[in-house]
């Protein structure tokens, strides 16, 4: 036997993204409370805002199983569902003959069902619902689901197309438009991950790495926190070679790894672009056997002027050392640069997952630089354990001095 709770408040962490008019997709495991924060979503738009809200309640978990629906979900009507095999039509049915401004939906699961939600977004209704699975990956590798997400094709590019993006002929691409705007992952009860808008993170997540959803968390006083503005961890200086501008400088690197430049961007914190080809560079990485043979790319970057450096070996020390000559960053002597850039590289974490993160056993003095820079960055931190082995923990937030 299930048991649905309405639980008020549920729906508080992603209120203005409710309250927008925005469609809404919720995922997460089973058991988590995704099937809560949909009544509650429901209850406080026909209730607080209003508005013509229509429940399509296929198990009667949304609303209850009585003939009076529950009052959890409010004013909001509901429509039963006498099978679960037509969901989508009575989806259909809920837009074509109530005039809804809101349809609320529970586990969107079939193809029939997919394209039902479409049907109703494309006529301008505001869609809130389930579907199974757990993050943005299950769905985008669903063939049934990924629909939603505006379904994915693969396309072949033509070679000038190919080059100009860094990328391979075959590329998968998203069909259409999603039919949500905004995909919430519970991840907690009181914490959830947001990607907005859905149709640029699919577009990222299908080219590359997918971007750092927005985390919110409800901590025990009922406030909501965000990473949204969170900023990244400072080491060291700004770099003064920075364009005029201020704009990230792209580096092109030729025959030297990618990966290896990327980390030492991250290590020495730089506000640096790392680019696929010539358009948009600042500067070139190539490596000595490159450079002898003077291929077409190091000619052309010459004939630019751009400035070409060059490395005696493929290493992330060389790569990091040639960044550091490059943007001037003053070096601390070895294990402080290493302490400093730990604790850097937790505060980013930090402020990314919201989670709290120890870090490595340090001596007084570098512990009092890593809490500096955690003060700096706007997050809490207490010192942990006892000599040798005392260590930073940092937070998001003030931890309860009584845990």
């Amino acid at each position: 036997m299930r048991v649905g709770r309405a639980v008020t408040g549920t729906g508080e962490i992603i209120r203005d993204i409710v309250i927008s008019g925005q469609s809404i997709l919720l995922l997460g495991r089973p058991g988590i409370g995704k099937t809560t924060m949909l009544r509650e979503c429901a209850r406080l738009l026909a209730d607080e805002l209003r508005k013509r809200v229509v429940i399509v309640d296929t198990s009667n978990e949304i609303g209850g199983d009585g003939d009076i629906p529950h009052p959890g979900i409010g004013r909001a009507r509901r429509m039963q569902v006498k099978t679960p095999l037509l969901q989508h039509a009575v989806m259909i049915e809920a837009v074509e003959n109530h005039m809804p401004e809101v349809i609320v939906i529970d586990e969107i699961g079939t193809e029939l069902e997919a394209a039902a939600a479409r049907t109703i977004a494309e006529r301008g209704v505001q869609l809130i619902a389930t579907a199974h699975g757990q993050t943005l990956e299950n769905l985008l590798v669903n063939p049934t689901l990924n629909d939603l997400l505006g379904g994915i094709q693969s396309v072949t590019l033509s070679d000038e197309e190919a080059r100009r993006r860094g990328t391979q002929k075959s590329v998968l691409e998203r069909k259409a438009p999603p039919t949500f705007d905004v995909l919430v992952e519970i991840q907690d009860r009181d914490r959830v991950a947001i990607h907005m808008p859905l149709a640029e993170i699919v577009d990222t997540a299908l080219r590359g790495p997918m971007l750092t959803p927005k985390i919110r968390m409800r901590t025990r006083d009922g406030r909501v926190i965000s990473n949204v503005d969170a900023t990244p961890a400072v080491v060291t200086e700004a770099p003064v070679a920075a364009t005029s501008n201020n704009k990230p400088l792209g580096i092109f690197p030729y025959g030297v790894s990618r990966h290896h430049v990327e980390q030492s961007i991250r290590d020495l914190d730089l506000p640096v672009r790392v680019l696929g080809n010539l358009d948009g560079a600042g500067a070139v990485l190539t490596l000595k056997n490159h450079y002898r043979r003077r291929p077409d790319s190091l000619r052309q970057a010459e004939s630019r002027g751009l400035p070409i450096h060059i490395l005696k070996s493929n290493s992330v020390t060389q790569v990091r050392d040639a960044l550091t000559r490059i943007y001037g960053v003053d070096k601390h002597d070895e294990a402080t640069t290493r302490a400093l850039a730990e604790a850097a590289a937790a505060i980013k974490q930090v402020k990314t997952t919201l989670r709290p993160i120890e870090i490595s056993p340090q001596n007084a003095y570098l512990r009092r630089l890593q809490h500096q820079l955690v003060a700096e960055n706007e997050l809490s931190a207490r010192s942990m354990g006892k000599e040798p082995q005392r260590r930073l923990r940092i937070t998001p937030t003030p931890e309860d001095p009584l845990v």
